[in-house]
């Protein structure tokens, strides 16, 4: 699955962009206080630390030492991948990350059906359900809440395996982004919560600290 560009390939609203136009470096990530600042595409965004980390980790002074992190960038998009120490892009259990895109031109509902779409076709359809955390209220969209119970068996290297993910949106005069988490594991029964990789209550938790905590704006 290439979340990079999974994305864009679902609305013709949100431009593709070729895969060698993509360049990794190191990300331009900060920690403020008891925050994470990402600054790409001419925006800021704020974000919550990690929710694995501990409190003495947090506060040390070199919050960036406890994690694993991948930036990829191209003239239109930024996607930042964070992952506990010693998980990487090929073998992840828990992954905090945020989409930075330049589009101005798209609502945040009409982003939310293409962010929906990318991840369903990634998933068998009997397995697969989204849930609403919360109503919308305008262009204040509520957490969405996605369940794979498992991957399409054609997906080489994902097989047995399925996931939970919690998503925010926000939106600046400079474009639109994302910052969700996913949790993964062995497959499961999406109806039945106690089999889940996580449990319903750190979905949620996670979902609201996300909806409150992360900040989105255009850099001067």
């Amino acid at each position: 699955m290439n979340r990079f560009f999974a994305i864009a390939l679902m609305l013709s609203v949100v431009p593709a962009v070729s895969a060698q136009a993509q360049v990794r470096s190191e990300p331009p990530l900060v920690a403020e206080g008891d925050q994470l600042v990402l600054e790409a595409m001419d925006q800021r965004m704020v974000l919550p630390m990690p929710d694995w980390l501990s409190e003495a980790q947090r506060r040390d002074g070199d919050v960036r030492s406890h994690l694993e992190a991948v930036y990829v960038a191209d003239e239109t998009q930024a996607l930042l991948e964070i992952y506990p120490k010693g998980e990487s892009q090929a073998l992840w259990s828990t992954l905090y990350g945020a989409r930075i895109t330049r589009q101005t031109n798209v609502s945040l509902v009409d982003y939310r059906a293409a962010v929906m779409s990318a991840y369903a076709r990634n998933c068998k359809p009997e397995l697969t359900g989204f849930f609403q955390l919360g109503p919308d209220e305008g262009e204040s969209l509520a957490p969405l809440g996605f369940v794979c119970g498992s991957y399409l068996d054609t997906l080489s290297g994902y097989q047995g395996l399925g996931e939970v993910m919690v998503v925010s949106f926000r939106k600046s005069d400079s474009g639109i982004a994302i910052v969700y988490q996913e949790w993964r594991g062995k497959s499961f029964d999406p109806a039945q919560p106690a089999s889940w990789p996580v449990a319903t209550q750190t979905v949620e938790a996670r979902a609201n600290q996300l909806n409150s905590a992360a900040q989105l704006s255009a850099l001067d």
